[in-house]
């Protein structure tokens, strides 16, 4: 198994295997490893069925895999041997966590579920319309936002907004602390700003007065799941945040039937707002420990 730095002439052969995977989560999405890949030191494998991804962070080593088919002994076995010593697979879901369980003859296999990075997973169509009682509040904030901004605009985001996007974004950051963090996100947000339709990225935006309050973009992660890689808006223009995340929703393709808006990090804050739109799917994210069996 040989792998190699993430370039973007491995897009089509990876999305081959990602795409029609069913393999929803956030991870898998092109654009964040290409994106993400210097903080990561991210390198990849593409076998027929496979995109296996090999990260380093902390100076450890770990691996992702997305197939569509059944994890199979004999690629864990594949990777164990590269991993010159136990290996570590990351961001596995419960299904994937009992077809390796079933390897338990052969592997001692120890399974720690990271609930800070499960991804929120909801229908477009939920998002878009906000029908029902257990969202009146996200109805409530957007009608306070439309009677505030009667002549707002929602606008696809293309190359011609960045700039708007990075004074915004420098807007938004006002009331976080300084820390490499946004800085990182500014590095990867510029990565994808420069590669935009290489990356096939889609976007929005809101318009207020001729200015952006607010700002989306994402890609797919597979053929009915796009990914929301990034949402920022004005924290003093009240309902912004809740006025992007619906017009996105609702000027996306139907092709999409689902959203993901990625993990909560473990902020407190953020995982109360992604639990208030009621997620269709809390997507199980695994870290797993293998050993061989003496």
């Amino acid at each position: 198994m040989t792998f190699h730095p993430l370039t973007l002439f491995d897009r089509e052969a990876m999305l081959a295997v990602t795409l029609p995977s069913g393999r929803r989560n956030c991870n898998y999405t092109f654009a964040n490893l290409v994106g993400w890949q210097f903080w990561y030191f991210t390198k990849v494998c593409v076998l027929e069925n496979a995109v296996v991804l090999r990260y380093t962070f902390n100076g450890q080593r770990a691996y992702m895999v997305c197939t569509s088919e059944a994890l199979s002994l004999e690629l864990i076995e594949i990777l164990f041997d590269n991993s010159n010593g136990d290996l570590t697979l990351i961001g596995l879901e419960d299904s994937q966590v009992a077809q390796l369980l079933s390897f338990n003859s052969k592997f001692s296999i120890s399974v720690e579920p990271d609930r800070d990075q499960y991804d929120y997973i909801y229908r477009r169509t939920d998002l878009a319309t906000l029908h029902g009682r257990h969202l009146d509040a996200k109805r409530n904030h957007i009608h306070r936002f439309c009677a505030e901004h009667p002549d707002f605009e929602y606008r696809p985001l293309t190359p011609e907004f960045f700039n708007e996007c990075r004074r915004l974004t420098e807007i938004w950051q006002e009331e976080k602390d300084a820390s490499d963090t946004i800085d990182v996100e500014k590095q990867v947000m510029e990565t994808i700003f420069s590669n935009w339709d290489a990356l096939g990225m889609t976007g929005g935006s809101i318009i207020v007065d001729g200015r952006m309050v607010a700002f989306t973009y994402g890609s797919a992660v597979t053929t009915d799941t796009l990914d929301v890689c990034v949402e920022k808006a004005d924290r003093h223009v009240e309902g912004a945040f809740a006025i992007i995340n619906q017009q996105f929703a609702e000027h996306l393709s139907e092709q999409y039937i689902y959203l993901n808006r990625e993990e909560d990090m473990g902020i407190p804050g953020l995982r109360q707002a992604k639990l208030s739109y009621h997620p269709e799917i809390l997507l199980t994210y695994n870290v797993v420990h293998i050993t061989k069996n003496d």
